[in-house]
């Protein structure tokens, strides 16, 4: 059995009954949606015409959201039906950021993720879904695609369906028939500042002027012959705390990972040196777990993460990873700061066989985060091969930032350092801009989300952060030049800095293309 919708546009006449039905049936809050009807107009007066696109839950065969649910609160049924358990969800929003769809919300009264599940309470008893039944025009049609008796296989084989995002490989199955191209591409269509009857209020961005308005664009179509003009907000939903989770796990990573590699390979730090280095690294870690946790909706069910996590979410990995770092790396520290207070061999000894094990998870803690981004497959900007590369230079850069401060701060001179840094941002400068931008994006999503990072509201942080981290370049390279430690250690500040900004910018934009 697998379950699928199809919306006969032929009959639909943008009434909002199935919205109303929708509300009514799953107790559904204001202000959020599982079903909704966007109007699209296309034409020149008088020669106009609007088409209406019932929009919800894809239900699709291939769902990224499951993939990514670090507790398997969003799970997939035997008949198909993508179904959700608001009793083990965390809050996290990472499916939201999974669906090419935006069709998943936060409930603002459970606070936990919600969509819709196909009335699968009703179709367990043998009834229609409520927007079914409710549709004046009967343009919504259920049925079993393994039927071939039933409706739905029947249309199927005999008219032209089309679904939204065939590419994204979801294999949806809500199929349109007679769904008009400009309605099904969320691109393709022109979003002016204000709806039909209110305004916008969503969080995306807005178009302010005629260069950002075409690339708003797919296709041939005319700019103000055809716009959206009724549709429901945009979310968005990791803000500040995500960009700043990256930073201070790129910190607490890179500082680990660094002088532990440095020893691991025969060079050699002063044991004060190396435990103060490992406690703030700690300390960031901790301070990484802090923003995790606070960016749930439900923070008080971490915990499910660990005693239910969902194997293929990398949320679920990561959290693991990180304990994993954490355990070992609070050895590393005890090792070296007994070290400091009364040096013995085994302690020496115990210290370098965790060198590389400790190395090798403070790595992986820097970049799992590029696989959680890429099982995102909603946000199309995030979808990168540079990515862990990016990742591992970013907590390369950060972690010796830091290292430069103390080092200035305790006046103990580690002239590996600045060399690191100087390499470091060359080679990160190197892949932001020669890299991404020689890139060809694959989808004009991605490409729309590269454009809001570095020429749309965020390019101020783009461009800023850049601009910060060719000053801590120069830094270095001065500080290298003349053996000054202190500007040495104001260039890691200006790479820190600069990485923070550019993280932020490039976390938001990839999240304010619509994807409806």
């Amino acid at each position: 059995m697998k379950y699928a919708k199809i919306i006969d546009n032929r009959k639909c006449i943008g009434c909002h009954a199935c919205s109303v039905a929708c509300k009514e049936e799953n107790q559904v809050p204001l202000g959020v949606f599982r079903t909704w009807v966007k109007y699209v107009e296309k034409g020149k007066f008088p020669n106009t015409r609007r088409h209406f696109q019932v929009t919800r839950c894809n239900q699709c065969e291939n769902p990224p959201c499951v993939r990514i649910c670090p507790t398997a609160a969003m799970y997939q049924r035997p008949d198909g039906i993508v179904e959700f358990d608001k009793d083990q969800c965390i809050g996290c929003k990472a499916c939201l950021e999974a669906c090419p769809y935006d069709s998943i919300y936060v409930d603002p009264e459970s606070h936990t993720a919600a969509k819709c599940h196909f009335c699968a309470h009703r179709v367990d008893r043998g009834l229609e879904p409520a927007c079914v039944i409710v549709c004046p025009e009967r343009a919504i049609i259920v049925g079993d695609m393994d039927d071939p008796n039933s409706q739905v296989s029947q249309l199927l084989a005999r008219q032209q369906v089309a679904v939204r995002k065939s590419e994204q490989g979801t294999r949806p199955k809500l199929f349109y028939i007679e769904g008009e191209s400009a309605a099904l591409d969320p691109l393709a269509a022109a979003r002016p500042e204000s709806w039909l009857w209110a305004d916008v209020g969503d969080s995306s961005y807005t178009p302010n002027n005629g260069h950002d308005r075409q690339i708003q664009r797919t296709g041939s179509f005319v700019s103000g012959f055809v716009q959206t003009v009724y549709d429901v907000p945009h979310q968005v939903p990791w803000g500040w705390k995500v960009s700043t989770y990256l930073w201070t796990k790129s910190i607490g990573a890179g500082a680990f990972f660094v002088p532990a590699l440095f020893l691991g390979f025969g060079g050699q730090l002063p044991s004060v040196f190396a435990t103060v280095a490992a406690f703030l690294a700690l300390v960031f870690v901790a301070i990484t777990t802090f923003f995790l946790v606070w960016d749930l909706k439900r923070p008080e069910r971490f915990l499910k993460i660990v005693f239910r996590p969902q194997k293929r979410s990398w949320l679920a990995i990561g959290a693991f990873i990180l304990m994993g770092f954490s355990a070992l790396g609070g050895l590393w520290f005890l090792a070296s700061a007994a070290q400091v207070v009364a040096p013995q061999d085994g302690l020496r000894a115990a210290q370098t066989v965790l060198n590389f094990p400790v190395a090798l998870l403070a790595i992986f803690s820097a970049i799992y985060s590029a696989f959680l981004f890429s099982q995102a497959e909603g946000r199309d900007l995030w979808q990168s091969p540079l990515l862990p590369l990016n990742l591992f230079l970013h907590a390369t850069i950060a972690g010796t930032g830091l290292l430069l401060s103390v080092s200035a701060a305790m006046n103990t001179a580690i002239p590996v350092l600045m060399p690191i840094l100087a390499v470091g941002l060359v080679a990160l400068l190197a892949t932001q801009l020669l890299g991404d931008f020689a890139v060809m994006h694959s989808t004009t999503n991605a490409h729309q989300g590269h454009h809001l990072m570095t020429h749309g509201h965020y390019g101020r942080f783009f461009w800023g952060g850049t601009l910060a981290q060719v000053v801590g370049l120069a830094f270095a390279v001065i500080g290298i030049t003349f053996a000054s430690l202190p500007v040495g250690a104001l260039g890691g500040i200006f790479a820190l800095a600069g990485l923070l900004a550019v993280e932020h910018a490039w976390v938001q934009a990839g999240q304010l293309v619509p994807n409806s």
